[in-house]
């Protein structure tokens, strides 16, 4: 198999690439179907009945505009729904969070502007925020990964590891970590706080807001009964949580796409020629830069300085 020519090794990660996302399309078809096929017939089973009950007092069309007007308004972050007095909808809260949503590309699609000043700011907004927040993004994560790596580079010195086994194990360490701090407490807390979720949509929610899909179907402090201070506190506490989150996240991604397994598939879908001059460098870099998580072999009592 390592024979193959690079256009057959790009070819067959293609092929895995589009067999990963069928099967993921199938089992999602077989899952969520039956669910929504009862949740539609059960909403025009209550459909029936209120025109049933309410014909002649309402012409004929009117409820399906009204219900348009409504899931327009829904699709923008705009709602009727609750106490009219607390203005929940483009608040310093929400728009925070938006921002940070855009900044972050979450992008939960709980609300979105309505104006077209709104939609060009938007545009101008992402253009210029984008490669800012990366930018600091990428500072923090060259600031705070040596130093996370002391720890575990302690650790294989002292256990006299090989290069690729404390590569794995910062990974596995960090990732560990990220996942408990980030995903797991922060899940049990949103599942203490708001009663009408699970833990497994309060760890839905977690991994889904800093792996940036942000699919937006689940929201904490959208309860229309919460209280308006409980409600701008945990607006503010999610957009720190998705700074600090995110972060996190690529600091385990970084770390993982460092293992000696990832560079060696990498290096499989590459080309089989001779290296040239330039990339022989980098890898020998790379080599340097891993064998520095290990003592040398000339002086295994030297400690690597973090």
């Amino acid at each position: 198999m390592w024979g193959l020519r690079p256009w057959a090794r790009y070819g067959l990660l293609v092929m895995a690439h589009l067999l990963a996302l069928g099967l993921g399309a199938v089992v999602f078809q077989a899952l969520e179907g039956p669910a929504a096929l009862q949740l539609q017939a059960k909403l025009r089973a209550e459909l029936v009945t209120f025109q049933a009950e309410y014909r002649a007092c309402m012409p004929p069309g009117v409820l399906d505009e009204l219900l348009g007007t409504a899931l327009i308004a829904q699709a923008h972050g705009v709602s009727s729904l609750g106490n009219d007095s607390e203005a929940r909808n483009w608040d310093l809260p929400s728009a925070l969070l938006f921002t940070t949503s855009i900044l972050t590309t979450t992008g939960y699609g709980h609300m979105a502007p309505l104006s077209a000043g709104g939609k060009a700011f938007c545009v101008v907004y992402a253009a210029l925020g984008l490669p800012a927040s990366l930018a600091l993004v990428a500072t923090l994560r060259h600031c705070l990964l040596p130093l996370l790596s002391c720890p575990f580079a302690w650790v294989a010195v002292r256990w006299q590891l090989a290069p690729a086994r404390a590569a794995l194990l910062q990974a596995a360490g960090l990732g560990l970590l990220v996942a408990g701090t980030f995903v797991l407490l922060p899940a049990l807390v949103l599942w203490g706080l708001q009663g009408n979720c699970s833990l497994l949509e309060a760890i839905y929610f977690c991994f889904s807001s800093l792996s940036t899909i942000g699919l937006g179907d689940l929201l904490p402090g959208h309860s229309r009964d919460l209280h308006p201070a409980l409600y701008h506190l945990g607006q503010i506490a999610l957009l720190g949580y998705l700074l600090l989150g995110l972060l996190a996240m690529l600091l385990a991604v970084e770390t993982f796409s460092e293992l000696p397994q990832v560079h060696a598939m990498v290096k499989f879908f590459g080309s089989s020629g001779p290296l040239p001059e330039d990339q022989g460098g980098i890898l020998a870099q790379e080599e340097l830069s891993l064998s520095t998580l290990t003592p040398s072999t000339t002086a295994p009592a030297q400690a690597p300085a973090c």
